[in-house]
């Protein structure tokens, strides 16, 4: 007796739904994790940023985070009203705003120290794993970035759109 087909639109086979199912379960393993220090995980990316860069403009942290402006604004007006961060005017050109870490905000780069091995513990899969899915993740980013930049016309769902 032949096998019906697979469904390609089952939702256990989509990689959008994968995606979007994995990062809401971790952004919440990430919760308790990061209250003591009172960050939400977008503010604790953007500290992130600011412990590996230093100062940055707006614009450029927008870049690094892969977020507009509009979206990092009030998460910036938060952390700077939690005296994390200072938002002063760019002095190499006084339209743009640049952000500057508090001492408060440099003290608390200590404390963010401990999160990724805890992470990795609450997780509990190999060190190894996750990074192999960090590179394949970085690869998606990479593609989808590409797909977006170069839309494909009258692009046709092929083959390889079963997994997508």
């Amino acid at each position: 007796m032949p096998q019906p087909p697979e469904d390609v639109l089952a939702l256990d086979r989509q990689v959008c739904f994968a995606l979007s199912v994995a990062a809401r379960n971790v952004v919440a393993v990430y919760r308790p994790v990061l209250e003591p220090l009172g960050l939400t995980h977008p503010q604790y990316l953007v500290m992130l940023a600011l412990w590996q860069h230093g100062s940055l403009s707006v614009k450029a942290l927008s870049g690094l985070l892969q977020l507009d402006p509009g979206t990092l604004s009030p998460l910036l007006k938060r952390l700077e009203a939690a005296g994390l961060l200072r938002r002063e005017r760019d002095p190499k050109d006084q339209r743009n705003l640049a952000l500057a870490l508090t001492d408060k905000g440099t003290a608390l780069r200590e404390q963010a120290e401990k999160i990724p091995a805890g992470i990795v513990e609450r997780l509990g899969m190999p060190v190894e794993q996750l990074m192999s899915l960090h590179e394949v993740l970085t690869q998606v980013i990479a593609a989808s970035q590409q797909a977006l930049a170069h839309p494909a016309e009258g692009d046709e769902a092929g083959a390889d759109a079963t997994v997508a």
